[in-house]
């Protein structure tokens, strides 16, 4: 990703302890890349559509389970090799606000404790 498509971010992102699974199904849990207010990027082995919304389940680190609309905004090829065959970004949709203060309240928190750190 781009320098300057990082600095156009509305909302600052972070590595933090949190997975996402696709949600109504129960995918597998998997480890996000990094992960914001605004949405989140992840690694992923399916060639996904760039506008395609998806229902995702944030599993926080406490075991709850926060679930947002996103879209698909950006998909690129990663290098042979890597862990996946794409890095994707995910925005958030219409997200309901007390989600997004649940999900400010864990990234604050483990950004204070050293357990989070800005991507």
């Amino acid at each position: 990703m781009t320098d300057d498509y990082a600095n156009r971010r509305e909302f600052p992102r972070f590595k933090a302890p949190i997975c996402y699974r696709s949600a109504p199904f129960f995918s597998t849990r998997r480890q996000l890349v990094n992960i914001g207010l605004g949405g989140i990027r992840i690694y992923s082995n399916d060639k996904l559509r760039v506008g395609k919304r998806l229902e995702i389940e944030l599993l926080l680190p406490d075991d709850e389970i926060l679930t947002f609309i996103a879209k698909i905004v950006w998909q690129r090829p990663l290098p042979e090799g890597e862990t996946a065959q794409y890095d994707v970004g995910l925005q958030f949709l219409d997200a309901p606000e007390d989600k997004l203060q649940r999900l400010a309240e864990v990234l604050n928190k483990y950004t204070e404790a050293g357990e989070a750190e800005q991507a």
